[in-house]
């Protein structure tokens, strides 16, 4: 497995993966399949391109195929920049099981310790995904809050 960041060449193997885990997990995102399918695959690969060591999609990939993503942003601001958030981390039910997301996760880690000035790392689980709770907790992250409604989808809240 290779984790890299990923550039404006991937970007239609990683829509084609954010598409899908917002089509098959809704209640674990934040943003809806709806909002992202109207992203342009050239908005995609534009931003893509302007990643930096402090705001990047990273992916997992096995030979040429992308199996798993996750993406990285440094707070902005003077008040808020000793912080960065995790977010968007996916890893299709066929890599499952094989340490994809560990990896990822722990990569983000690594790389958020050698950015200057970042002390703290930030994610967002949904109430019920136990089995990514579970992989937070085993990598280090400690919950702090619960915010019931976080998400709404439909009229549920996650």
């Amino acid at each position: 497995m290779v984790l890299r960041p990923l550039s404006a060449t991937d970007a239609e193997a990683y829509q084609v993966l954010r598409l899908r885990s917002l089509q098959e997990h809704p209640e674990a995102f934040a943003l809806a399949l709806e909002d992202e399918q109207e992203t342009a695959l050239e908005t995609v690969a534009r931003r893509l391109e302007h990643s930096s060591t402090e705001r990047y999609i990273l992916g997992a990939f096995e030979g040429e195929t992308l199996i798993g993503i996750l993406s990285f942003r440094r707070w902005e601001g003077l008040k808020i920049r000793h912080r960065a958030s995790v977010s968007s981390m996916y890893v299709p039910p066929e890599s499952r099981g094989r340490g994809v997301g560990r990896a990822l996760l722990e990569e983000a880690i690594d790389r958020a310790r050698a950015i200057t000035g970042v002390e703290d790392l930030i994610l967002a689980v949904t109430g019920g995904n136990e089995q990514a709770r579970a992989l937070y907790l085993k990598v280090g992250f400690t919950p702090m809050a619960i915010d019931p409604r976080y998400i709404k989808v439909g009229a549920r809240y996650l």
